[in-house]
């Protein structure tokens, strides 16, 4: 059962959404680069590490992630489909990134920070927070330890790699503020096409299950119009900037009631996990490009392991093949979500035979 929100918690979401609004303005007046979501994830976990005891905007979840979804829908074009059959290398290599990157965070978190099997096992899984933390924690793992590593995870994988192509290769990544499409522009009747894509899509994506369905039904509505060419507009900028601010303010209230002193060895490890694994994305990045001469940027935005609507964004507004980019990511993350049990599972086996055999060995004769 749903709880209802009380009105402290309805006071303190008020004062997130604020928070993450202020932040947003901030890191695009400065020229932060993607500062609609960038700006207020920053902003708001600053400020939960400081104390403020904010509420994450989750029940208009229902409500945004459709937007993005048919937001991201109108990047795509006819041409895709023909570029489509290039995607296999990448495909193909999902399986052993997912491996080593999994590996690499495994070692950090059980070798360097001395965790348990179980929560180094689900902490270093590339794949979604709410997924791995749930089957971590039914494991018998340490959940608030499991949902931190992956926050942390997303957090400085969409920072670190926003920052770097927008600060140090000079990329534009400000999107949004490049074509601003106002409400007017779209029309009556594109809006209405739009809208119905937002709410069909996500009826159809529960319909059939498909994985992270609320952005991605939206998504294969609204492509599917863009793609045909009965709609050529985007949704109005506006509500795209406002779904941003959303989805960086629920990420910065995941730090909410963490300290950063007591926590600080956690997010530590956190850091260094998450850079072992942007080293793998940008290795496995540079084999897609030998192979198939696709920009290394693109493949490493595919490859980066963070939230699929946060890297589809940033594919965007980096003006990246969003559909090649989403798609990696869906693959990914339903890749792990149905390996990492069995997985475990395998893994749990071998390590409880490899403990007994010790005991089991007879004794050596004298």
């Amino acid at each position: 059962m749903r709880k209802t929100p009380t009105s402290p918690d309805l006071r303190w979401i008020g004062i997130a959404l604020l928070l993450g609004t202020s932040a947003g303005g901030l890191a695009a007046y400065v020229g932060l680069p993607l500062p609609w979501m960038l700006g207020p994830m920053i902003g708001c976990t600053l400020a939960a590490l400081a104390g403020m005891p904010l509420v994450a905007p989750g029940g208009l979840r229902q409500f945004v992630i459709p937007v993005i979804g048919v937001f991201l829908g109108a990047s795509f074009h006819g041409d895709m489909l023909e570029q489509a059959a290039s995607w296999g290398i990448t495909a193909a290599l999902l399986p052993l990134f997912c491996i080593a990157a999994a590996t690499i965070s495994y070692a950090v978190y059980r070798m360097i920070g001395r965790y348990d099997p179980i929560t180094a096992f689900f902490s270093a899984m590339p794949g979604g927070l709410s997924e791995m933390m749930l089957l971590g924690d039914d494991a018998g793992g340490d959940g608030r330890r499991i949902a931190l590593a992956h926050a942390t995870r997303v957090l400085l994988v969409i920072a670190s790699v926003a920052l770097f192509f927008g600060l140090v290769l000079g990329v534009d990544t400000r999107g949004s503020a490049r074509n601003w499409v106002t409400f007017e522009e779209v029309g009556l009747r594109d809006g209405a096409a739009l809208a119905a894509c937002a709410l069909l899509g996500l009826g159809f994506a529960r319909g059939v299950r498909l994985p992270a369905g609320a952005l991605f039904g939206p998504m294969i509505l609204s492509a599917a119009l863009h793609i045909s060419g009965l709609v050529t507009v985007p949704p109005p900028t506006l509500l795209v900037v406002c779904a941003q601010i959303f989805i960086g303010t629920v990420i910065g209230c995941r730090f909410v009631g963490v300290g950063l002193r007591e926590v600080a060895k956690d997010m530590a490890l956190g850091a260094v996990a998450a850079s072992g694994m942007l080293a793998i994305a940008l290795f496995f990045a540079q084999i897609v490009y030998l192979l198939t001469e696709r920009p290394i940027a693109q493949a490493f935005l595919a490859f980066s392991p963070g939230g699929l609507t946060e890297m589809s964004l940033l594919a965007l507004a980096m003006g990246q093949e969003v559909a090649y980019v989403a798609s990696a990511h869906i693959a990914r993350i339903t890749l792990v979500i149905f390996s990492a049990p069995v997985a475990f599972r395998i893994w749990g086996s071998a390590r409880r035979r490899a403990e007994k055999s010790p005991a089991q060995r007879p004794p050596t004769p004298r």
